[in-house]
């Protein structure tokens, strides 16, 4: 299995769940990514491409596994902050 996903990273969990809610509201994932996020992917609205098993941290791969395409995480929390994930493709 495979993924496709974006996501937005910041330090703060408050901030992380704050970006959650507008999202959940209907802000713009990549445009929220663009402002927000510390990950240099957030120049491509926080596409971080295509990646397999074991190329993320597990509770990142976990988060991928469990969504369905188009749909975003809760916030999850890995050693370089708090992500909010958006998993835009899947295949095997």
């Amino acid at each position: 299995m495979e993924w496709k996903a974006s996501h937005i990273l910041v330090k703060d969990r408050a901030l992380a769940q704050q970006l959650l809610i507008r999202i959940k509201q209907g802000a713009d994932f990549g445009s929220m990514a663009r402002e927000n996020s510390t990950c240099p992917s957030k120049s491509s609205g926080g596409d971080l491409g295509w990646f397999g098993p074991g190329k993320m941290v597990p509770s990142f791969e976990y988060a991928c596994k469990n969504l369905g395409v188009g749909s975003v995480s809760d916030v999850v929390q890995t050693q370089f902050g708090y992500h909010i994930i958006k998993v835009t493709g899947k295949k095997d």
